[in-house]
This record gives structure tokens, C-alpha cells and sequence, in this order.
């Protein structure tokens, strides 16, 4: 007899046991916040969910409402270059000039980021940033590489074979100086960090300081070496 009412009192406490269970799921299905993100949840671009998604975070942009907006690559497509419209030539700033070569604008993954302080470009460029796109994105490409920045250049490396054609490599990734337009745009420059997909829209400019020292932007994404950097006079920053 004992052993029935033992029975029975472990059979009452598993049904109780799960009438809570189903109270708690229940009201945590119909809570505002789980609402929310069901509302939210189709509406999730499939780039979110890809495997080489950034962690997500709300969109923040900063512009520089006073620098011309060149016009801007679609998300996930490759750079895009223009050419320089009327009325933009030369942009003035602190230690000399900048003369406007392009239109650019990129939608990339930073691969890495490095600041600078004691060379001569630091006059003009802070902080370079070595971008990716296409199928430099993918996070097990990446995994693969060793990426590294140092004296202005981006250097890369893999052991064994390699996960891309190196080729692809070189035409969909490259080291770029970031001059902010404002302190604004500085701040939000040194707020990337690596990994972030970002839109960095602006110019491609040859800089010209007080002493006669010129650095010229790169004008192709297919060139390697010396001079294949980009030199972009920012006028927004996108993180995503």
C-alpha cells in the first residue's frame, strides 16, 4: 500500500511540474518583448543571418554635413568610383590641401585597423583601415589568414594552401588611410573596430602638405605594392 501512495505522489509532483513548465512557456510567448521580436524577426536582411555577419547592432551613421556626398555603393556590392562632379576640386584643412581625384564609397568588412601618430601622413590620416569585400566576408576565408598592419601597408598570409586565389585576395581587399573630415567623423573612425561591416563614403584625394610632400590615392582596386592604397577624404562613416 505504502508504495502506491509513494507512486502516486511522484506522479502528482511530474504533472505539476509540468503545468508550470507550460505557464512560464506561455507567458513568456505572449510577453511584449518576445511580441516584438517576432514582428521584428521576417524582417531580418539576409545578410544578418549569413555566416559572415557582423555581430547585428543598430545602424549609426555620421556625416560631415559640410563635405560634398559622392554617390554610394549598394550594400554588399563592390567599391564604386566617380568621377569628380563640378564644384568639387580642393578641400582645405589643417596642414594643407586635398585635391579631389574621385568619388569613392565602400561597403566592406574591417580586416583589420591600425592608428598612427608619428609619421608624416598622421598629419592627414590617423588610422588605416584594411577592408574586405565580396568574398573577402566570409568568416572561414578569414579564419584562414593571418592579416596584419604595420608602416602603412596591409600584409596577409595563410599556411598550407590558401583559401582564396591570391588574386581574389589582392582585387577584394585592400589598405586604406582614413582622413576624417571633422572630429566627428574622427570619432566614429576610431570607434571600428575589426570585424564591423562599415560604409565609408568620401573622396580619393592626393595630399599636398606645407613643406611640398604629396601622397596620392590609389585609383584601382586590382594594384599591389607600393601605392595601392586607397587615400579617402571621409565624409560619412556607416557602422552596421
Amino acid at each position: 500500500m505504502a508504495w502506491r501512495v509513494a507512486l502516486w505522489s511522484l506522479g502528482a509532483c511530474v504533472l505539476a511540474l509540468a503545468v508550470w513548465i507550460g505557464i512560464v512557456q506561455w507567458q513568456d510567448a505572449h510577453s511584449p518583448r518576445m511580441q516584438q521580436a517576432k514582428a521584428v524577426l521576417p524582417a531580418t536582411p539576409w545578410f544578418q543571418a549569413s555566416p559572415y555577419a557582423p555581430p547585428i547592432r543598430p545602424q549609426q551613421v555620421v556625416a560631415n554635413p559640410a563635405c560634398p556626398q559622392p554617390q554610394t555603393t549598394g550594400d554588399g556590392e563592390a567599391p564604386l568610383q566617380t568621377s569628380v562632379p563640378n564644384g568639387v576640386s580642393t578641400f582645405n584643412v589643417a596642414h594643407g590641401r586635398l585635391d579631389a581625384l574621385a568619388g569613392f564609397s565602400v561597403d566592406a568588412r574591417v580586416l583589420s585597423r591600425r592608428e598612427y601618430g608619428d609619421d608624416r601622413p598622421a598629419l592627414f590620416s590617423p588610422i588605416d583601415l584594411a577592408l574586405g569585400w565580396g568574398p573577402m566576408t566570409d568568416t572561414a576565408t578569414i579564419a584562414q589568414l593571418n592579416v596584419r598592419q604595420s608602416n602603412r601597408w596591409y600584409r596577409y598570409g595563410w599556411i598550407g594552401n590558401p583559401p582564396l586565389d591570391p588574386g581574389v585576395i589582392a582585387r577584394s581587399s585592400a589598405n586604406m588611410h582614413m582622413i576624417p573630415s571633422n572630429t566627428a567623423v574622427e570619432k566614429a573612425l576610431d570607434a571600428v573596430q575589426r570585424d564591423d561591416r562599415v560604409r565609408i563614403d568620401g573622396w580619393l584625394v592626393e595630399a599636398h602638405d606645407r613643406g611640398g610632400w604629396n601622397w596620392r590615392s590609389s585609383m584601382t582596386r586590382d594594384d599591389t605594392g607600393a601605392g595601392a592604397c586607397e587615400v579617402i577624404y571621409v565624409c560619412r562613416v556607416t557602422r552596421f
